[in-house]
């Protein structure tokens, strides 16, 4: 009888431990989500933060570029004739991407979409790069640098141009602190 326990108790005990194992292995599949962290800069303050970012989630790093690079000139906000004035007073305008390695968006369940602020909103070139991938299903979180601006409205605009993608609140993320950039970021990790 005792040989009969004794097997019991071991077998009970190695399907417990192989069950625990399971459920460990499971939980660190589905807690770590795949991050993608796209970003537009013109003068490489939003690059920066971007670059943060990917090393705090260990995501992937893409740089939005236009196919034709910002000068100083084109971005002169005081010039209303200013290729940046000109796109930013067109709702339509969608400035062409650069021809270059872009990121399969399918394998990632988290962007971090950054850009600067430019007359209040994000610049046309972040709705091109939204519009030429499925970006359903993600969990999108907008961050910007700013001279002066906030980020809601931008992102209020993004959320009423795109309104079936999952859209976060996002941050301005000027002169932000790595403790606090690394909370902010860890919060969408969970």
């Amino acid at each position: 009888m005792n040989k009969i326990l004794l097997t019991l108790a071991a077998a009970m005990a190695i399907c417990l431990t192989a069950c625990a194992q399971n459920k460990e292995k499971r939980n660190m599949e589905t807690t770590t989500p795949r991050t993608l962290v796209a970003y537009f800069s013109a003068t490489g303050t939003t690059a920066k933060v971007a670059r943060q970012i990917a090393g705090i989630t260990g995501g992937t790093l893409y740089e939005i570029t236009p196919q034709e690079a910002y000068t100083a000139a084109d971005l002169d906000w005081n010039d209303k004739h200013s290729r940046s004035s000109v796109e930013m007073s067109n709702p339509q305008s969608r400035p062409e991407l650069k021809e270059s390695q872009t990121p399969d968006v399918a394998a990632y369940d988290v962007v971090f979409i950054g850009y600067p602020i430019w007359w209040d909103q994000a610049p046309r070139v972040i709705n091109t790069f939204i519009e030429r991938h499925d970006l359903k299903g993600k969990t999108l979180i907008p961050f910007a640098t700013s001279g002066g601006s906030g980020i809601s409205h931008s992102v209020s605009t993004l959320k009423t141009t795109y309104p079936d993608l999952n859209w976060q609140e996002g941050k301005l993320l000027n002169h932000t602190g790595s403790n606090s950039l690394g909370e902010w970021v860890k919060s969408y990790q969970k």
